[in-house]
């Protein structure tokens, strides 16, 4: 079979349905794929049980728009980390645990939650990942984020944090495993929750739109599906084109899933960047 790819280079017009589909597969690439979710879902779970005390907390009227806060020591960075599930899957709950590899060093980790695919258009949880970060920025000292925000995602996730990178409370960013380009999405099977819109490809694909001045690592594992690999290259080379600061940043070895271990790991390549991005250790 042709190795799944997308990229205007390579041959997607040329791809059956089938091959279309598993670019973007990421639980059929991984051998392991549910056993791992079984174990995130465990571990995540007894994350909060262990620190109950700002849970569920709202930033808005509907019933997803809510965030975790697990609050670090005062004045150090906050991570805000936002969940993936193409926009259609999973909430901040599952994610818990990952914020042990930042709070190691003494920070903050705020996950929001956010309306899914088709209940919500995708240009609406994007505003609706906006209106997070307005709460942070307008009440955060009441909450505990008193430090700079380093804004982070994993896979969709990662999306909407490239998307929000010049937020007024954002200063710097985190990107892991993103897709930065929906146009081939239209032709998976992703898109019968999502029903991109011309207008929201164009609006809503990080590697259409200027990038933002504010410092970004792209992370993304060796062993992705190509379709990731290639996104988050691109984004990379576009911003250097660009002169914007950013760094790219290959995990080897690791997988869609896999790679999120170096976020919980306080020694973690991941938590590493994000330590660089907020300009030290800040143990």
């Amino acid at each position: 079979m042709t190795a799944p790819a997308t990229a205007p280079q390579l041959a997607w017009d040329t791809l059956s349905q089938a091959e279309r589909d598993a670019a973007y597969n990421n639980n059929a690439a991984v051998a392991d794929s549910a056993a791992w979710v079984a174990a995130r879902d465990v571990a995540a779970a007894a994350y909060r049980a262990a620190y109950p005390e700002r849970l569920d907390i709202p930033y808005g009227p509907g019933a997803r728009q809510k965030l975790d806060l697990f609050p670090g020591a005062a004045g150090t960075p906050t991570l805000v980390f936002l969940h993936g599930g193409y926009w259609q899957r999973n909430s901040r709950e599952v994610f818990a645990h990952y914020a042990e590899g930042l709070r190691a060093h003494g920070w903050s980790v705020a996950l929001p939650s956010y309306s899914l695919a088709p209940e919500a258009r995708l240009a609406d949880i994007v505003a609706e990942v906006s209106t997070a970060l307005d709460l942070l920025a307008r009440d955060g000292a009441a909450l505990g984020v008193t430090g700079p925000i380093v804004l982070s995602g994993w896979s969709a996730g990662a999306q909407l944090a490239v998307m929000h990178l010049d937020h007024p409370a954002v200063t710097a960013g985190l990107a892991i495993s993103g897709v930065y380009e929906l146009a081939p999405l239209r032709d998976t099977f992703l898109n019968g929750a999502l029903q991109l819109s011309d207008d929201e490809i164009a609006a809503l694909s990080p590697l259409r739109l200027a990038p933002s001045a504010k410092p970004l690592t792209i992370a993304y594992g060796t062993a992705e599906v190509p379709a990731l690999v290639h996104d988050s290259q691109a984004l990379a080379a576009r911003r250097a084109a660009e002169g914007v600061p950013g760094t790219l940043l290959p995990v080897a070895g690791a997988n869609h899933f896999s790679i999120l271990d170096q976020l919980r790991d306080p020694e973690g390549l991941l938590v590493r960047a994000a330590l660089d991005l907020a300009g030290g250790g800040h143990r």
